[in-house]
């Protein structure tokens, strides 16, 4: 096996686990960092330079500089390790930039986010997942991870349907999906049962194993499989969505479904908005509690955000240090906020801001525009009017949908979500270097 196709392998698999084990996927993701070393000092391969490149230096930058300032600063360094993940982008935008192999590794998104959305609702179905304060997280470690992974799943899926190749598939076509749903059926009977753990950690190597087979597969029938992927993956994620009752998730599925709408038929947000309104109206016993800005959480949210702009005034330049706020937000809180600490501030700039300054923020927000730039540029209709490609037009409906719910809640603090975000921030770059290499 070539080192390309070994590479090939190991990020289907990390897509694949990304919805389901964050150890998987960071071991599988470190060993495709070295197989991607070894192509470079190689001279097998090159990094592609993209309008990325400098926001995310000055970001990685002051993030280090903002820790020497903290209040911990060997704390602060340690939590700054996470940057290391945005290695993922760049090795995304160079196995993606080849067209058959981007569809491979976004449908192994989809085969890792049909195992997690089909758990989550197996738990609300069977195991007691139905409530406020015991809400499902599938093979994740907490429900807001898995909501968040699951919007973005959803969105990616809603765009193979509406802007892929059009044939519907046949039943045969179904055997690979039926195959993940088994194995999830058996990880819900294991966990009825008492036996969870040793039953996830099997299906976690599994199904590593088979999104790095099927990926590189040649046979025509794993490709139908992978095709047959959407239509699963759109109901079951959204009705575990729907469960997972965390409304900032579904304020990011409207906004990514609203966005797909427009790029399909502009008339279409009028479904998506009577869709919305008819939910509003009716009120179903599993939204009805969760249709407030009244509540307890919102309201602590209120106070969090205005203890965290006090943390920003305080600290303007370099901020509290990365992974600072949980030990310096009791100095800040106000007085009428719920929770006496809190790990985070429920917002993605605010906690920059208050982390790394405003400085940091300001590379955040640069790091940001200049991504949706690309991704929308990506997304357009082509020469003569040809309808965009479904990985560019999932890939920004999913991209917004993580950062309007990312206005109400620090999802990018997520490991899970962050680096579902960093493989598909990487898919629009891709397109432009696999059409640069074309020409």
């Amino acid at each position: 096996m070539t080192l390309e196709r070994a590479q090939l392998g190991l990020l289907a698999a990390v897509a694949a686990t990304i919805p389901v084990s964050i150890f998987a996927s960071e071991t599988l993701f470190t060993l495709s960092i070295a197989v991607l070393v070894v192509r470079l000092a190689t001279r097998s391969t090159r990094l592609a330079r993209t309008t990325l490149d400098t926001p995310l230096l000055a970001l990685a930058v002051w993030t280090l500089l903002s820790a020497c300032f903290a209040q911990a600063p060997l704390r602060a360094h340690e939590d700054s390790r996470k940057l290391v993940l945005y290695a993922l982008f760049y090795l995304g935008v160079e196995v993606l930039a080849r067209d058959g192999d981007r569809e491979r590794i976004l449908h192994a998104v989809l085969l890792g986010g049909l195992a997690l959305s089909s758990l989550m609702v197996l738990q609300w179905l069977f195991l007691g997942y139905d409530r406020l304060d015991r809400r499902p997280s599938g093979f994740l470690g907490h429900y807001m991870s898995a909501s968040g992974v699951t919007m973005g799943v959803l969105l990616l899926a809603a765009a193979r349907l509406g802007f892929g190749p059009g044939r519907r598939p046949r039943p045969s076509d179904f055997r690979l999906p039926l195959v993940v749903l088994a194995g999830v059926g058996a990880v819900a009977a294991a966990a009825a049962a008492g036996h969870l753990r040793i039953a996830e950690y099997l299906f976690v190597a599994a199904l590593a194993a088979l999104a790095a087979a099927v990926a590189l597969s040649a046979r025509p029938e794993v490709r139908a499989g992978e095709a047959a992927l959407p239509w699963l993956v759109v109901p079951l994620a959204a009705w575990a969505l729907v469960v997972s009752q965390t409304r900032s998730a579904w304020l990011g599925a409207v906004t990514g479904l609203a966005v797909l709408a427009v790029l399909r038929a502009p008339r279409l947000l009028w479904l998506v908005g009577g869709a919305t309104a008819a939910l509003l109206v009716l009120r179903p016993a599993t939204l009805n509690g969760r249709l407030t800005i009244g509540d307890a959480s919102s309201l602590d949210r209120y106070y969090m955000w205005q203890a965290g702009i006090d943390m920003v005034l305080d600290k303007p330049v370099f901020g509290q240090g990365p992974g600072m706020i949980l030990a310096t937000y009791p100095r800040y809180r106000w007085p009428e906020a719920t929770h006496p600490r809190q790990p985070h501030l429920h917002d993605n700039p605010l906690q920059v801001a208050a982390e790394r300054g405003l400085p940091g923020l300001a590379f955040f927000l640069w790091w940001s525009g200049a991504l949706f730039l690309t991704a929308l540029r990506e997304a357009r209709p082509g020469p003569g009017g040809a309808p965009p490609r479904w990985e560019a037009v999932g890939t920004l409906a999913a991209l917004a949908a993580v950062f309007v719910a990312g206005l109400f809640e620090y999802n990018l603090g997520d490991s899970e979500v962050l680096l579902l975000v960093l493989l598909l921030t990487a898919v629009p770059f891709a397109l432009r270097v696999g059409r640069a290499g074309a020409a």
